[in-house]
């Protein structure tokens, strides 16, 4: 039943019998352990021998104690949880299916990370000191759990420092392979996510300007949070961790340079606005000037045409409401 070193990274499903029968097979050994050493106590003193007395309570001893071995080896699993369990340094094998069941004794069960629970004592000269007492709830859960990934701040493709944080909605799908294959797999699953989450930022520019078909962070990030998911899930492959959506939840310039960035993006942006300004106040000038021809309501010359387009761009193109003066006389 015990599997060989080599073939640990192979799950081997555990199908153990029902608690029930088991628990009341101990129940009826310890009554009968301790049946046989009463009756054997008794019988031995009628009869006056103490052979037969120290006989019986040996038995009903060994009985009894074969009876609490075996209801050592009742568990209780819930729903989306599992147990990896190893016999003498060994792996024995896991069990997934939730309910009432009974397992060699002997099996411990394995999960690092399940840390053992401090107990204070009290030492001979007043002082209070702490000891480790294993935690026996060793389940491996198999439920979705949710990985926070603090902002950190990492510089993008440009160099800008940036500060980013994500999301991970992660499982455990292999419980063998997560308790065995690496030391503790929820720590592995924080720093694989840390290096990821640097090494993709490095790899796109935070913003681009607009047109550019060029990914990045800010303007990408569903599609960055797929490539960060993909390579998470390499990652951690071994380690019995499916990776199911990776979010993105923080991205902002670095304190430092935030004011530096929030003017340069001004600034593009009224450079933006002002080419819409001047492509619209030139379609204006074009129009009215078509229009005035087409209805003979006025002739220009070179001269007044240019006086004319000079004073419409300056109304059009102008930060504040124009001031016009009224000339009653001629334009010469």
């Amino acid at each position: 039943m015990i599997m060989s070193k080599e073939k640990v990274r192979q799950e081997r499903i555990l199908n153990p019998v029902s608690g029930y029968l088991m628990l009341l097979l101990g129940i009826v050994g310890m009554i009968a352990g301790i049946a046989i050493m009463i009756v054997g106590f008794i019988a031995g003193s009628r009869v006056g021998s103490g052979a037969l007395s120290v006989v019986s309570v040996i038995l009903g001893i060994l009985v009894l104690t074969a009876a609490i071995i075996l209801l050592c080896g009742l568990k209780v699993l819930n729903p989306n949880e599992a147990y990896v369990f190893t016999v003498f340094g060994n792996y024995y094998g896991t069990l997934k299916k939730e309910g009432f069941f009974w397992v060699n004794p002997f099996c411990s069960a394995i999960n690092p990370t399940v840390k053992s629970a401090p107990v204070v004592a009290a030492s001979g000269n007043g002082k209070s000191v702490s000891v480790s007492v294993g935690n026996k709830e060793k389940k491996v859960s198999m439920r979705t759990m949710t990985l926070d990934n603090k902002k950190q701040k990492v510089n993008d493709l440009l160099g800008n420092p940036v500060e980013i944080g994500a999301v991970v909605i992660w499982k455990v799908v292999n419980p063998t392979k997560a308790v065995i294959n690496v030391e503790n797999y929820k720590n592995y699953l924080s720093i694989q996510c840390d290096s990821i989450i640097r090494n993709t930022a490095r790899q796109y520019p935070y913003d681009m300007s607009e047109g550019a078909d060029e990914k990045s962070l800010r303007g990408s990030s569903q599609e960055i949070a797929d490539i960060m998911s993909r390579e998470l899930q390499e990652r951690t492959e071994d380690a019995g961790i499916k990776i199911l959506d990776v979010r993105i939840t923080h991205l902002a310039y670095a304190p430092e340079i935030a004011s530096a960035m929030l003017q340069r993006q001004q600034a593009a942006a009224i450079i933006d606005a002002r080419q819409k300004i001047v492509e619209g106040a030139v379609g204006m000038v074009e129009m009215a000037l078509s229009r005035l021809n087409e209805k003979d309501i006025v002739e220009l010359d070179e001269e007044r045409k240019a006086a004319m387009v000079s004073n419409l761009l300056v109304v059009l193109c102008g930060n504040k409401d124009a001031q016009p003066i009224v000339n009653s006389g001629s334009l010469y």
